[in-house]
C-alpha cells in the first residue's frame, strides 16, 4: 500500500512578540503525518503543543518554515481559502465539546455541510446520520445536546468532525472532561475509526491515553524531543472488559 502523506512540515517556527521580548513557541519543528496514522501530540503546558495544534488546525499561520496539509502549502492561502480548507479537509474534537445547546444531535452533525455548496439538504441529512450510526448513537439523534451525557456529548463532536470526510481529525484533550470508563469509550471509538482509516491527531498529556494510540510525539520548549512508535501498543476494548470484569468482582463480594 503506497504511503500517503497528509501533513508535513519542515522548519517550522513561531514566535510571538509580547512587549520587547519575543517568545519561541515553536523552534525548527520537523514533522510528517501519513495517511492512517494515530498520533498523540504530548508535552507539558507551554511546551508548544497547542500552538501546533492551532498551526495544523489552520486558525494560525507560522512565522517561518513550510506546512503541506494534503500537498497543499498552507502558508500560501488567504483567510477564506484557509476557512474552506477548515470546513472541507478537516475535522476538530475539542475538550468542551462545542456542540450548540438546545440543537438536537442530528442538527449539530449537519452544522459543517450547511457550508458545503456541493451537498443537497437530503445529501446533508443522511450524512449526518450516517456519521451517528458510526458512532453508535443511532437512538439519540433527535435527543438535544443537552439532554445528553458527557460522554454522548463527545460522540456527536466526533460524529460532526468526520461528516465531512475529512483528511485528518484533530482531538484536543477529548477526554478531559470525561470520567475514566467514558474517557476508555472515547478512546475505543477512535480506535475503531482508525482501524477503518481515518487519521488523527489527539492532544494530550495523559500517558495513558496515549499508549492507545500508535505514535507518541513529545514536545518540550518548543521542540520536538521524542517521537516514537508506541510499544505494547493498548486496545481501549480491553481495558474496558477488565474493568467491567473488576465492577462484577466488587458487586458480587459486596453481596457476600
Amino acid at each position: 500500500m503506497e504511503n500517503i502523506e497528509i501533513i508535513s512540515i519542515t522548519n517550522l517556527h513561531k514566535h510571538y512578540k509580547v512587549g520587547d521580548e519575543t517568545i519561541k513557541a515553536l523552534n525548527g519543528i520537523d514533522l510528517s503525518v501519513e495517511k492512517g496514522e494515530f498520533l498523540a501530540i504530548m508535552g507539558a503546558s507551554g511546551s508548544g503543543k497547542s500552538t501546533l495544534l492551532n498551526i495544523l488546525g489552520c486558525l494560525d499561520l507560522p512565522t517561518k518554515g513550510d506546512y503541506f496539509l494534503d500537498g497543499e502549502n498552507v502558508k500560501s492561502l488567504n483567510k477564506n481559502q484557509l476557512a474552506t480548507i477548515r470546513n472541507l479537509k478537516l475535522g476538530f474534537v475539542f475538550q468542551s465539546y462545542n456542540l450548540l445547546p438546545r440543537t438536537s444531535a442530528l442538527e449539530n452533525v449537519e452544522l459543517p455541510l450547511l457550508y458545503n455548496p456541493k451537498v443537497s439538504n437530503s445529501e446533508r441529512k443522511e450524512k449526518a446520520e450516517q456519521a451517528l450510526i458510526a458512532v453508535g448513537l443511532k437512538d439519540r439523534m433527535k435527543h438535544l445536546s443537552n439532554q445528553m451525557s458527557g460522554g454522548q456529548q463527545q460522540r456527536v463532536a466526533i460524529a460532526r468532525s468526520m461528516v465531512n470526510d475529512p483528511v485528518v481529525i484533530f482531538a484536543d484533550e477529548a477526554t478531559g472532561n470525561l470520567d475514566t470508563r467514558t474517557s476508555f469509550e472515547i478512546m475505543a471509538l477512535f480506535q475503531e475509526l482508525n482501524e477503518k482509516g481515518m487519521t488523527i491527531c489527539f492532544v494530550t498529556h495523559e500517558p495513558d491515553i496515549a499508549a492507545l494510540t500508535k505514535r507518541n510525539v513529545v514536545f518540550r520548549d518548543g521542540k520536538i524531543i521524542k517521537d516514537v512508535t508506541t510499544d505494547k501498543r493498548v486496545y481501549a476494548n480491553e481495558i474496558l472488559l477488565k474493568l467491567e470484569n473488576e465492577d462484577f468482582r466488587i458487586e458480587n463480594e459486596i453481596a457476600i
